[in-house]
């Protein structure tokens, strides 16, 4: 039932509730409090006329005597009462109309003790405070005592200060409610604000940033925090737009290719070379189909998080080796030196760790100058084990260089390689192939030097490497050790 309320509903009845616990309570303390102020004024009044009492006994020089003192001095005081009885039961003093219970009342030594109390009678309400007095005359026998106050006075005071601190009580929690309400909706203004902010927020525009510097300082993080959301998402919501472009594009190509060459066989009557060759080319573009599609759900699995398939140590600079040896007759096309230094182990997916190599490999042999270096390098550092594919070549604009490794990205726009068989994939595949081994990669390019480096975790197992691997370089396809 409380998911219903409103969090500003909410505080209010918190806040309610808070100040009627509060006031209702120092309600209660003060009430107790002057209740017992009344208490110890009666009893220090009743005291004094107990001594006044006691002092006109003993000086009195005869009962009537004695009778005649008290009446004149106890007669004048409103709400005042006095009984003085021997324990024979004659009445030596009797205030008009004074008629203590029985109870109270008892001749008899054994029950006569110095006590206050409280007691009723005919709608009036006494304090009443019993001892035991002589009379001048010692030889006469001692007498009981009952001297009272009617506390009416106090009464109707605790009644009407019961009555006002109610009233106080009801109208303060009234009060503390509405300025309880008022707090939490301003106090929660900040939340509307971002709330209106964050309703405004589409596909189309993702400009919207929460207001981090106009919102208290606990709400200062969640708003940084849906920043920082709202900036990914924008972010991967212009890759995606992108991607989307650049996948029409390059789908675009080999159906227009298809359509077109399949259109012009159908034009006319030709010769079955004719339609052989028609055939073989449409199939070439059917394989750079094939293998985008292919790249893409490969893509696709390693972005889900799956697991590696099939997970082992193997030593980085044996499957380098074998790779610069595939790629030795482009190299030697090219005059491109092919070199391999140092060696590290990694654990996961042999094959993967083939194909991220072999797409950084083919990337720097399609762009490394003729008679260029591409240098294949291998070291274990704290973090894990570092496999770098060094290649000279143009420099590569800083700005270009956190895009390489989108979907479909190229970073020459005129598409300047056109003997390049690549859809832009290569790159993505490889980070993705890193990451899911719980690596990273990145690049960087300066004086003539491209470098693309890809760190694998350490593993806390040793992996069985061969033993001093030594560094291998190639030129133009012939291998030459370096001693």
């Amino acid at each position: 039932m409380l998911r219903s309320f409103s969090l500003t509903s909410r505080l209010t009845v918190f806040f309610t509730m808070a100040a009627a616990a509060i006031v209702l309570g120092l309600g209660v303390l003060f009430m107790v409090l002057t209740e017992r102020h009344f208490v110890d004024l009666d009893r220090s009044s009743l005291q004094d006329k107990q001594h006044l009492i006691e002092e006109i006994l003993t000086t009195a020089n005869s009962t009537d005597d004695a009778r005649w003192r008290l009446g004149e001095a106890l007669g004048n005081h409103h709400g005042l009462y006095a009984l003085v009885a021997s324990r024979q039961g004659e009445t030596i003093f009797r205030s008009n109309g004074f008629q203590p219970p029985a109870s109270l009342w008892v001749a008899h030594a054994a029950s006569a003790q110095t006590a206050i109390q409280d007691w009723r009678d005919k709608g009036h309400e006494f304090r009443s405070l019993r001892f035991q007095a002589n009379l001048a005359d010692a030889s006469s026998d001692r007498l009981d005592v009952l001297v009272a106050i009617d506390t009416v006075h106090h009464t109707h005071f605790m009644a009407q200060l019961r009555r006002t601190l109610a009233l106080y009580a009801v109208l303060a929690v009234g009060v503390s409610g509405v300025l309880g309400w008022f707090a939490a909706y301003k106090g929660l203004a900040p939340l509307r604000a971002m709330k209106a902010r964050a309703s405004v927020v589409t596909g189309q525009q993702l400009g919207q940033r929460m207001p981090v510097d106009a919102v208290p300082i606990e709400m200062a993080d969640l708003a940084r925090e849906l920043n920082q959301m709202l900036d990914r998402l924008q972010d991967d919501f212009r890759r995606l737009s992108e991607f989307s472009s650049d996948l029409a594009h390059e789908l675009r190509t080999p159906i227009s290719n298809l359509l077109t060459q399949t259109q012009v066989a159908m034009s006319a009557q030709r010769d079955a070379q004719t339609y052989h060759g028609i055939l073989e080319s449409n199939a070439e573009e059917f394989q750079r189909l094939a293998r985008m599609v292919s790249d893409m759900l490969f893509l696709a699995k390693t972005e889900r998080g799956v697991d590696l398939p099939h997970k082992e140590k193997f030593s980085a600079a044996q499957d380098a080796q074998a790779l610069l040896e595939f790629y030795e007759a482009v190299a030697e096309e090219k005059g491109i030196t092919l070199g391999l230094h140092g060696d590290g182990a990694i654990l996961g997916d042999r094959l993967m760790f083939r194909r991220a190599l072999s797409n950084l490999l083919s990337n720097a042999l399609r762009h490394a100058h003729h008679q260029g270096t591409v240098v294949v390098k291998v070291g274990e550092t704290v973090e894990g084990t570092l496999v770098a594919v060094e290649n000279s070549g143009d420099r590569i604009d800083p700005a270009v260089l956190p895009r390489l490794f989108d979907r479909f990205y190229r970073a020459d726009p005129s598409r300047a390689h056109p003997e390049s068989e690549g859809a832009g994939l290569g790159l993505p595949i490889t980070r993705a192939i890193v990451q899911a081994h719980g690596g990273t990669v990145d690049a960087q390019s300066q004086d003539g030097v491209t470098v693309f480096r890809m760190l694998f975790p350490r593993q806390n197992e040793r992996p069985e490497t061969e033993a001093g691997t030594s560094p291998l370089v190639r030129k133009g396809g012939a291998v030459m050790t370096k001693l």
